[in-house]
């Protein structure tokens, strides 16, 4: 009996050891699909400019870019003093106007002006697989919970709906009484009798569809299946033109755009060059791109920059001004020594 008890412990044991190495061996796995898909997020949007190893001087676009200059990823001494949560604000944010009227700028804040934010672009997840590949670069490793985040949002939709079904039962209930009480009178249904009720469902169906999106933005990108409608530009010479300069003071004081784009010979090379977009593109089509660039081309490497509609049609019809001549001389072909 007593060697049988140790078999059957030794196996128990066995067992948990058995299921331990399972459940690590899946953390592991989970851990470099997230750092993959990390990299391979931050080699098609980030790349050009911080370069492969995260080094200054080391993207084609890094030299390009006005001053400061974007952080060295690699620099262990400097990028280890940012927790993971700073590293993800700086990525996913609000761009900040840097005029001189503008927003307020903080002395610690992570970000050059010019570095687009992804907010509006990638998801959540996604954001912090971009997080986990970046501490690589400077030889750390992600200590932020990401899916200790997923459940607790999962958690949180879970309270909400709860949370709604049993507000709507309490509003159905008091309107059923409010009804029968109003009909045993003989007089018309006081919804006053009924209001609070009312008010606290519509604050349960808030507080449910803003669980419910936080969790879709976990793992859905913002953008993704949003059309942007075609924008009214109409507007009188005066108000365009008012509009056209704050269009090119956003450009860039708060959006940056000079950072990946160039006009004569200054700006980055990202983008193409804009001097002739007022010959070559629509401002009804540079609005809608602005707005959400993924829904009218899925792999581009422009992010939505948060524009809302009045600073989306200021940024078009400034862009719609510029009319460069053309070269007195065609551009030659490209060396191939």
């Amino acid at each position: 009996m007593r060697a049988w008890r140790r078999i059957r412990v030794f196996g128990a044991v066995v067992g948990v050891v058995g299921l331990s190495g399972l459940i690590g061996a899946g953390c592991s796995m989970m851990q470099s699909e997230q750092a993959a898909k990390g990299k391979k997020l931050y080699a098609h949007y980030c790349m050009h400019c911080h370069g492969e190893t995260g080094k200054q001087n080391e993207g084609f676009n890094w030299s390009s870019m006005s001053d400061p200059k974007p952080k060295d990823l690699s620099n262990k001494s400097e990028m280890g003093t940012f927790k993971d949560e700073d590293i993800f604000n700086t990525i996913s944010r609000d761009m900040k106007d840097t005029s001189p009227n503008g927003d307020k700028i903080g002395d610690d804040e992570f970000a050059v002006p010019t570095m687009p934010t992804f907010k509006y672009t990638l998801s959540e997840e996604e954001i912090w697989g971009i997080v986990g590949y970046v501490r690589s670069l400077h030889g750390k490793k992600l200590e932020f919970n990401v899916e200790g985040r997923k459940k607790e949002l999962q958690e949180a939709k879970q309270s909400a709906e709860q949370k709604y079904k049993e507000a709507e039962r309490v509003e159905q209930e008091a309107e059923k009484k409010a009804n029968d009480e109003a009909e045993k009178k003989g007089v018309e249904v006081d919804d006053n009798a009924y209001a609070k009720e009312v008010q606290a469902m519509g604050q349960a169906k808030k507080e449910l569809d803003q669980a419910t999106a936080a969790l879709a933005n976990f793992t859905t990108r913002p953008g993704k299946g949003v059309n942007i409608a075609r924008p009214d530009l109409n507007m009188k010479p005066d108000a365009a033109a008012k509009m056209t300069e704050i269009g090119k003071q956003l450009y860039v004081t708060k959006y940056g755009c000079n950072g990946c784009h160039k006009i004569g010979e200054e700006g980055g090379r990202v983008g193409p060059a804009l001097d002739r977009a007022g010959y070559r593109l629509n401002p009804t089509w540079v609005y809608r791109w602005l707005r959400n660039p993924q829904a009218m081309k899925p792999d581009t490497r422009m992010p939505a920059l948060g524009l809302n509609d009045a600073d989306a049609k200021a940024v078009a019809l400034y862009l719609k001004t510029l009319r460069a001549p053309k070269p007195d001389k065609p551009l030659g072909k490209v060396s191939e020594e």
